[in-house]
C-alpha cells in the first residue's frame, strides 16, 4: 500500500486472535543470538523463520545464499526461513503464548482507570486482585453457638469472623453465632477444698466474695502420739461421721498461728479464666450468676486474605464485581454451586466475559435518571466507558492479554560495539524476563506445583509484562546496567523524547540550516544576513540546475564538483536565485506565531546569521550565544506564502495585544532620546531655521549642536525646538510631523502605534529602518558609557536610612507589648522599608545630572529602573528566606559600597531562588502553553453572524483603585450588542452590530459610559467555531478577523508567551502580603484558573441580595445573619471561621455572589450561586 492510499489510521484494541494473525510466529526462547556464530537463535527473539532472513534472499543454514530476487518468496525446506529482502525484519511482528492471562496496565493504572470503571471496583482493590496482594482488615470476632449443616465449615465453639458469620446465617437458618469476648480480667476467690484458713481470713474472703461463694467449718487435729509431724486435720462434718469426738481421745481445736483454724468444705470458682473467649450470651449469663467478678473486651482479629473477585454471586450475599476474601469465597464455594469467583488477571478476564454492554448501558441510564451529585458523576463515567467500547465494537476482555505481541527485531535492534561487545535495545532485556518466566510458569503447572508457587509466579509473570509495556508505571522501575531505568514501550512513544513529538514532529528537514545569530544594524526590517556557505548549501540543487540550464556543467555531476570547487560563477548565480526567494528564520522556542518569520536573504562572509535589530522582540533573540534555524520554502506556493503572510514586514503587530511588536529598543531609544533632548548654552543657541531642511543643511556642517535652542519655521508660526528634533522629524511620514518634545521609549511604541492606523504598514517599514539607523548613529556620537561614578549616592540616604531605623524600633517595641501581632509587625515593617528603598531610589534619580549615563537609560526607557539604581547606589532593603518569609535584617548597603559578609549570604537566597524559579517557570509554561492549545484547536471564525442577542458586559479593568486597562482598550475592534447612545446629546455613537472602531471607543469612554454590552466568543451561538461578529477584531492585522482564522491557537499562544516572564512563587511577606491575604501569582494562579481548582482559601459567597442583621461570635467561629428582601423576612446564616477576615459589616447592603470573607472564589461555588455567566466573567477577569 502506498502512502497516498492510506486515508487515516485508527487504533484500537486487538483481540488474541488479531494479534495472531500479525504475528508470523511464537518467540518461545529468551535467547536473541548465538555469540559464537553470530546468527540469530532458533525460536528465538530474533528467530529468522519468524522475522525474516538477516541477510537479504539468503537462508539461515545457506542453501540458498547470494541467490537474489529469483527465489524470492520460497522457504529453505532444512532451516524453514523464507528467501526474501532483509526489510520484512522492520515489519514481521511474533508473538509470545502466555502461561496465564495478563492484565494489561494501561487499562489497570491509567488515570482514569478504564477496568475499575468499567467494573464499578476501586482500582486499588483491583490491583490487589490482579497481583495476588492480601487485604488486611480487622474485623469483629463470633463464636459459634450452633452449629449448621455444614460442620467441616464450623463446629460449635469455633472462632469465625463477622463476613464468616454473615455467610453462615445466609445460607443455613440453624446456624448460630454470637459476638466473641475476650476475658481480661478474673476475680476468683484464691481457694481450694481443703485450704486451712484463719477466723480473720474467713471473715475477709466472707466481706470480699459473699458468704455463697464458699463454705467452711471448724478443723480440729488428732494427735496420735506414734508420729512427730503435726497430727491429721479433720473439719466438724468428717469428725462427726468418723465417731464424733469420743471416738479420739486426744482431739483438739485447730490453729492457724494464734487463730482458731477452719477448713473450706467447698467453693463455687468461676467456670472459666483469663483470656477465654466466650460469646455473648455466656457473658450475660455469667454477669447475672457472678456480677462484677469479671469483664470482657469484645474480640476483633486482623484479617489478611488474598482478594477474589466475584464473577457470579449465585445465592450468596455477594454482587457481580464485588471484591471478597479468600476464606469468605471458600464458604460461599462450600455452599453454593452457583457462586463463582477468581483471582489475578483470570478472575478479572472471567467477569469481563460476562458482561453484557447493552443491558449494562441500559442500567446505567437508569440509575443516573435517579442520583445526583458526586455518585451521579462517577455514573455518566462509568457510562461514557460503555458507550466506548460500545462503539468502536471492542470486546472488554481484549483488556486481559492471553497472547503478547513482539515487536519486528529490527525497530529493537542490536549491534556490536567495536571491544566485541553488544549493545541492545532495552526492549531485549524486557521481553527477555517475560519469557523466561512463561516458561517457567508452564514448567511449574506441567509439574503441579502447589497454589501459592504458582500463584507468585503469575504475579511475577504480570509485573514483567508491565515492565514491558510501561516500566515504573506499577511499583519499582525494573533497572538494567549501571542502575538505569529501562525504556519500555510506552517509554518509546511518550514524551518529548517518545516517538511522536521527537521523530514524527520533531524530523530533521531538508533545506534548512543552523547557526549562532549576530546583529545586522544595517539589514533592513525584512532582511536577513545568511552566511555564504551555508546559502550554497541550502540553494544547492537550485545552483546545479541553473548550471545545467545555463550551459556552464553538463550534468548535475559536474555541477556538484564545480560547486564544490567554489567556482566565480557560483555566487554570481546563487545572487542571483535568492534574489527573491525569501527563507524563513525560526528561534527556539517557538512560542507564538512569531516566533518564524520569513526574510529576504543577504549573502555574508563568515559564519553567522544575521538578524536585523527590530524583529529580536518577537523573536525573544539577544545575542550572547542564541542560535537560529533557517528553513527554505521551496515550491512556488510555500515561496508566496511565506513572502505574504510570514514576512517580517507584514508582521509589525502582536496577535496578542494588537500593539506593535518592532517597537525601537536599547541602543536605538538611547539614540533618540540624546537626538532630541534640549539643553542650554550650547553652540548655535537662538538660531532660526527656515524649514528641516535648513536645520539639517547646519547639523551637517557643524555650525548647530543637535540639543541646542532654536527657532524654526513650521506651518507659518516661529516654534521653539532643537536642531535634532528637526532631524528625527526629518524621518518620520509627513502626516506624523511635527513633535516637538524628547522622545523616549514609551513615545516610540505610542508614536508606532498612531502611525499603523494612518500611514499604513508600507510607509511604517521604512520609517522604522530610518529611526534605527538614526538611533544607531546618535548613540554613537553621543559618546555615552557608564561607570562605577554614574551611581550618585544622595546625601539624603542616611537620614532616610536612620529615620526608618527608628520608626523601626518604634514598631518592635509594639509587636513586644502585644499591640501587633506578628503578621502585622512583618507587614508594617515591609511596608517601611519598601517605601524607604522608594524614597532613596527617586532621590537617586532626582539628584543625578541630566547627562548622567544612567539617568538618561532609565529615562529613555533603554535599560534599567529605578528599582536597579537603588540596589546600585541606594539600599537593596529586605531580603526573603527559602521559605519566602522577610528576614529580619534589612541591607542598608549598596552594590557600590559593597556588602558585608552577613548581607551578602542573605541575599544569596534571592539570586538562588531567581534561578530556579526560571528553570521551573519555562517548563511550566511550555506545557500549559500546550494544554492550552490542546483545548483550543478547535476554535475557527467559520461564518460571519450567528445572530445571537447574547453578550458581555465590559468595563475598565481596575485593580486596587487603579484602572489597569481602560474601557476604551477593551471595546476597541468588539462588536456592540445594542446601540450605544451619548448620556448627554442622546446621539447614537454605534448601532447594534457595528463594530466599534479605536476613535468610537475613546468617543464613549469620554461621554461618561461606565459599561458597555458587546458580542463575545463566549456567548456565540455557533455549534462549532466562533463567528466574525462575536469575535471582532483581528489584532495582529486590524481588520475584521478572516473566516477560517485559527483565533483558538492564536489565544492559546497568546496566553502561553508571556508565561515564561510570570513570577512562579507565591508572595509571602511574613505570610501576609498588603491586602492582608497571601495572593498566589503569574502561573500558579492562572493554571489555578485554567483548571478550575479549589483555592485554598476559599471565600464565603452570599448566596442572595439583602442585609446583614446580625454578626454573632462564637468559639471558633462566626454567624453572619443576613436578612433577604426590602422587609427582611427570610433570613439565612452563613457560617465563618475565625480565622477569616469578614469584607462585611452590621447593616451593610449585600449582593448576591459577593465575597462575605477574604480568600479567593471557588468557581464551582460561584456557578451554583450565580450561574455560568458569572463564571466565565470571573474567569476571564482573572486571567487578564
Amino acid at each position: 500500500m502506498s502512502r497516498r492510499e492510506i486515508v487515516g489510521v485508527r487504533i484500537k484494541l486487538a483481540s488474541t486472535e488479531r494479534i495472531r494473525e500479525l504475528s508470523s510466529g511464537e518467540v518461545k526462547k529468551p535467547e536473541t543470538i548465538n555469540y559464537r556464530t553470530l546468527r540469530p537463535e532458533k525460536d528465538g527473539l530474533f528467530c529468522e523463520r519468524i522475522f525474516g532472513p538477516t541477510r537479504s534472499y539468503e537462508c539461515a543454514c545457506g542453501k540458498y545464499k547470494r541467490s537474489g530476487p529469483k527465489y524470492k518468496g520460497i522457504l529453505c525446506d532444512r532451516c524453514g526461513v523464507e528467501v526474501t529482502d532483509n526489510r520484512v525484519r522492520r515489519e514481521r511482528m511474533g508473538h509470545i503464548e502466555l502461561a496465564a492471562p495478563v492484565v494489561h496496565i494501561w487499562y489497570l493504572r491509567g488515570i482514569p482507570s478504564r477496568l475499575s470503571l468499567l467494573l464499578g471496583t476501586a482500582t486499588k482493590d483491583l490491583e490487589k486482585v490482579v497481583y495476588f496482594a492480601p487485604i488486611r482488615k480487622r474485623k469483629p470476632v463470633y463464636k459459634v453457638v450452633m452449629e449448621g449443616r455444614r460442620t467441616d465449615l464450623a463446629r460449635r465453639g469455633d472462632l469465625i469472623d463477622a463476613s464468616e458469620e454473615r455467610i453462615h446465617s445466609h445460607y443455613d437458618p440453624k446456624f448460630k453465632a454470637e459476638e466473641a469476648y475476650r476475658v481480661i480480667q478474673v476475680d476468683d476467690v484464691p481457694l481450694d477444698e481443703g485450704d486451712l484458713v484463719s477466723a480473720s481470713q474467713v471473715a475477709r474472703f466472707k466481706a470480699d466474695f459473699g458468704d455463697e461463694i464458699f463454705k467452711v467449718e471448724p478443723a480440729f487435729r488428732i494427735e496420735t502420739g506414734e508420729s512427730e509431724g503435726p497430727g491429721e486435720i479433720l473439719s466438724a462434718s468428717e469428725l462427726e461421721a468418723r465417731g464424733g469426738v469420743e471416738a479420739f481421745p486426744g482431739i483438739q481445736r485447730a490453729f492457724v498461728g494464734n487463730q482458731e483454724a477452719f477448713v473450706v468444705t467447698a467453693v463455687a470458682h468461676l467456670p472459666f479464666q483469663k483470656n477465654d473467649v466466650l460469646a455473648l450470651s455466656e457473658v450475660q449469663l455469667y454477669n447475672q450468676k457472678y456480677p462484677g467478678r469479671f469483664q470482657a473486651q469484645q474480640e476483633t482479629a486482623t484479617i489478611e486474605d488474598p482478594c477474589y473477585l466475584v464473577i457470579d454471586g449465585g445465592e450468596s450475599p455477594f454482587t457481580r464485581g464485588e471484591i471478597i476474601l479468600e476464606r469468605e469465597q471458600h464458604i460461599c464455594a462450600a455452599y453454593d454451586r452457583e457462586f463463582s469467583a477468581g483471582i489475578g488477571a483470570e478472575g478479572v478476564q472471567q467477569l469481563l466475559n460476562k458482561l453484557d454492554l447493552d443491558e449494562m448501558a441500559a442500567s446505567l441510564r437508569e440509575e443516573i435518571s435517579e442520583t445526583t451529585g458526586q455518585k451521579k458523576r462517577k455514573l455518566i463515567k462509568r457510562l461514557q466507558v460503555v458507550e466506548d467500547f460500545r462503539k468502536s465494537a471492542s470486546k472488554p476482555q481484549w483488556m486481559i492479554l492471553e497472547v503478547l505481541p513482539v515487536i519486528p527485531p529490527d525497530l529493537r535492534p542490536m549491534v556490536q560495539l567495536e571491544g566485541g561487545r553488544f549493545a541492545t535495545s532495552d526492549l531485549n532485556d524486557l521481553y527477555r524476563r517475560v519469557i523466561n518466566r512463561n516458561n517457567r510458569l508452564r514448567k511449574l503447572q506441567e509439574l503441579r506445583a502447589p497454589e501459592i508457587i504458582i500463584r507468585n509466579e503469575k504475579r511475577m509473570l504480570q509485573e514483567s509484562v508491565d515492565a514491558l509495556i510501561d516500566n515504573g508505571r506499577m511499583g519499582k522501575a525494573v533497572l538494567g546496567a549501571g542502575n538505569r531505568t529501562l525504556k519500555s514501550l510506552s517509554d518509546l512513544l511518550r514524551g518529548k523524547k517518545g516517538r511522536f513529538r521527537q521523530n514524527l514532529l520533531g524530523k530533521r528537514v531538508d533545506y534548512s540550516g543552523r547557526s549562532v545569530i549576530v546583529i545586522g544594524p544595517k539589514l533592513r526590517i525584512y532582511q536577513c544576513g545568511l552566511p555564504k556557505q551555508m546559502a550554497l548549501e541550502l540553494f544547492k540543487p537550485f545552483v546545479m540546475h541553473k548550471l545545467v540550464e545555463r550551459g556552464l556543467a553538463p550534468n548535475v555531476k559536474s555541477a556538484r564538483r564545480l560547486i564544490e570547487r567554489g567556482r566565480d560563477e557560483i555566487w554570481a548565480i546563487l545572487e542571483e536565485i535568492i534574489k527573491d526567494h525569501p527563507v524563513m528564520l525560526n528561534r527556539a522556542p517557538t512560542l507564538h506565531r512569531l516566533g518564524i518569520q520569513a526574510f529576504e536573504p543577504v549573502l555574508m562572509e563568515g559564519k553567522a546569521i544575521r538578524l536585523p535589530p527590530l524583529v529580536c522582540t518577537a523573536f525573544n533573540a539577544d545575542f550572547d550565544g542564541d542560535q537560529m534555524a533557517v528553513h527554505v520554502p521551496l515550491s512556488l506556493e510555500a515561496q508566496a506564502e511565506a513572502r505574504i503572510l510570514m514576512l517580517s514586514a507584514n508582521n509589525l503587530l502582536s496577535p496578542a495585544s494588537g500593539r506593535p511588536v518592532v517597537t525601537p529598543t536599547q541602543d536605538i531609544v538611547l539614540g533618540i532620546f540624546y537626538l532630541t533632548a534640549m539643553r542650554d548654552g550650547l553652540k548655535g543657541e537662538g538660531m532660526a531655521f527656515r524649514d528641516i531642511d535648513d536645520a539639517l543643511t547646519a547639523i551637517d556642517h557643524g555650525v548647530v549642536h543637535p540639543n541646542t535652542r532654536v527657532k524654526m519655521l513650521w506651518n507659518g508660526e516661529w516654534i521653539e525646538t532643537t536642531p535634532g528634533r528637526a532631524l528625527f522629524n526629518s524621518v518620520l511620514h509627513p502626516d506624523l510631523r511635527y513633535i516637538n518634545r524628547q522622545i523616549g521609549k514609551k513615545d516610540l511604541g505610542a508614536l508606532l502605534d498612531k502611525a499603523y492606523d494612518r500611514v499604513g504598514q508600507a510607509a511604517i517599514v521604512d520609517m522604522l529602518d530610518a529611526i534605527k539607523i538614526l538611533g544607531y548613529h546618535w548613540s554613537t556620537k553621543s559618546g555615552i558609557s557608564f561607570g562605577l561614578d554614574c551611581a550618585v549616592i544622595p546625601p539624603s540616604k542616611k537620614t532616610t536610612v536612620d529615620e526608618t531605623m527608628k520608626r523601626e524600633e518604634e514598631l518592635s517595641a509594639q509587636y513586644g507589648m502585644g499591640v501587633l501581632t506578628e503578621e502585622e509587625y512583618l507587614r508594617q515593617k515591609e511596608i517601611l522599608w519598601s517605601e524607604a528603598a522608594r524614597q532613596i531610589a527617586d532621590d537617586i534619580v532626582a539628584n543625578m545630572d541630566q547627562l548622567n549615563p544612567l539617568r538618561m537609560m532609565i529615562d529613555s526607557g533603554a535599560r534599567g529602573s529605578k528599582n536597579q539604581v537603588a540596589q546600585m547606589a541606594g539600599i537593596r532593603g529586605l531580603m526573603a528566606d527559602p521559605s519566602g518569609r522577610i528576614i529580619d535584617y534589612p541591607i542598608v548597603a549598596n552594590f557600590r559600597d559593597g556588602l558585608n559578609m552577613l548581607e551578602y549570604f542573605i541575599s544569596t537566597h534571592g539570586a538562588r531562588k531567581g534561578l530556579a524559579d526560571t528553570a521551573l517557570r519555562t517548563a511550566k509554561s511550555g506545557y500549559l502553553t500546550r494544554r492550552l492549545v490542546d483545548v483550543a484547536q478547535d476554535l475557527i471564525i467559520t461564518e460571519e453572524d450567528c445572530g445571537t442577542d447574547k453578550g458581555t458586559l465590559i468595563s475598565a479593568l481596575v485593580q486596587d483603585g487603579k484602572t489597569v486597562v481602560t474601557l476604551a482598550d477593551r471595546i476597541s475592534g468588539r462588536t456592540a450588542l445594542y446601540d450605544i447612545e451619548d448620556p448627554g446629546t442622546g446621539e447614537v455613537l454605534v448601532r447594534g452590530g457595528d463594530e466599534i472602531s479605536q476613535a468610537v471607543a475613546l468617543k464613549i469612554e469620554d461621554s461618561g459610559i461606565e459599561s458597555v454590552w458587546v458580542r463575545s466568543p463566549m456567548t456565540c451561538g455557533l455549534r462549532n467555531g466562533i463567528c466574525q461578529k462575536c469575535y471582532g477584531r483581528d489584532l495582529a492585522t486590524r481588520k475584521t478577523v478572516a473566516i477560517g482564522e485559527a483565533v483558538g491557537v492564536v489565544a492559546a499562544q497568546s496566553i502561553g508567551e508571556p508565561g515564561t516572564q510570570l513570577t512562579m512563587r507565591t508572595f509571602h511577606t511574613g505570610g501576609v502580603r498588603l491586602t492582608g491575604e497571601d495572593i498566589t501569582q503569574g502561573l500558579p494562579r492562572i493554571e489555578q484558573l485554567f483548571e478550575v481548582r479549589r483555592p485554598k482559601k476559599v471565600a464565603q459567597l452570599v448566596e442572595a441580595d439583602g442585609r446583614v442583621l446580625e454578626i454573632r461570635e462564637m468559639e471558633g467561629k462566626r454567624k453572619v445573619i443576613i436578612g433577604k428582601g426590602e422587609d427582611d423576612g427570610e433570613k439565612y446564616v452563613c457560617t465563618v471561621p475565625a480565622s477569616q477576615n469578614l469584607l462585611v459589616e452590621e447593616g451593610q447592603l449585600v449582593k448576591k455572589g459577593q465575597c462575605l470573607t477574604e480568600g479567593y472564589i471557588d468557581p464551582q461555588q460561584l456557578l451554583e450561586v450565580e450561574g455560568l455567566e458569572a463564571v466565565q466573567k470571573y474567569l476571564v477577569d482573572g486571567i487578564q
